[in-house]
């Protein structure tokens, strides 16, 4: 049974509704009577997604219009109870797994619109860390979030996911439990290197941003690493002998 809220939240957006329709037949009948070519490519793609935002229903399935001024813009599922949903583009994101001196650094990142389920993204994100790196990978460490995974056939035997419990010695429960070591980066990515905010257009914007986070993420733990190892000579060069009198 609906609630008040609820049926004035529907009325509100059926007068919504109907002032986009008003307007977007308007805006048609003008566009007819214009000469230039290019006003009328202009309006006629903003008409076009006016009119998918018009004809979108709330529970339909396939892709829908979040943002007039962004369209590529995806509702990402996160599962969390402070935060249900996502706005954005999925990212893939890899960190070794073992701790740097430096820190811990990204390995791999890439944009993946359409928002794909993450167990079907390991088909190709591993080919590219591979050839990023110029490394095999040893062992892959996940989230519960990969089961279910599409990974290459001689990898099979070289994923573990969080929580399982076949062919996991000391050695990879130790190393599922540095699996959360990802999700400061993850943090920091999103806090100081703009990863939570795009400011790039289109899919392509998307992508270039990713690439430049990670990149800034990983100079300042260079920078980082650089700056101790100075402290370091530093000290040694400032340090004096001391000599005892026998």
């Amino acid at each position: 049974m609906p609630t008040p809220s609820s049926s004035s939240a529907n009325r509100a957006l059926q007068t919504l509704r109907t002032y986009l329709g008003r307007a977007i037949r308007d805006i048609a009948r003008n566009i007819e009577a214009r000469t230039d070519l290019l006003g009328q490519i202009v309006l006629g793609r903003m008409l076009a997604l006016a009119r998918r935002v018009l004809d979108q229903k709330q529970h339909q399935r396939g892709p829908k219009v979040y943002s007039l001024h962004a369209p590529e813009v995806e509702c990402i599922g996160k599962g969390k109870a402070h935060r249900t949903y996502e706005f954005g583009v999925k990212v893939s994101l890899a960190t070794t797994l073992a701790h740097a001196k430096g820190g811990q650094f990204v390995t791999h990142v890439k944009a993946l619109p359409g928002n794909p389920y993450d167990g079907h993204t390991l088909k190709t994100v591993i080919p590219d860390m591979e050839a990023l790196t110029g490394n095999i990978i040893e062992r892959l460490v996940l989230d519960k979030g990969y089961r279910g995974h599409n990974a290459p056939p001689e990898y099979k035997f070289r994923v573990f996911i969080s929580g399982q419990k076949r062919r996991v010695t000391q050695q990879i429960k130790r190393e599922l439990r540095r699996r959360s070591a990802v999700e400061p980066a993850i943090g920091h990515l999103k806090s100081e290197h703009r990863m939570g905010r795009n400011y790039l257009w289109h899919r392509e914007g998307d992508a270039i941003d990713a690439v430049l986070a990670a990149a800034g993420y990983n100079f300042r733990r260079l920078i980082r690493w650089l700056q101790l190892l100075l402290i370091q000579i530093l000290v040694q060069l400032t340090a004096r002998p001391q000599f005892t009198s026998g």
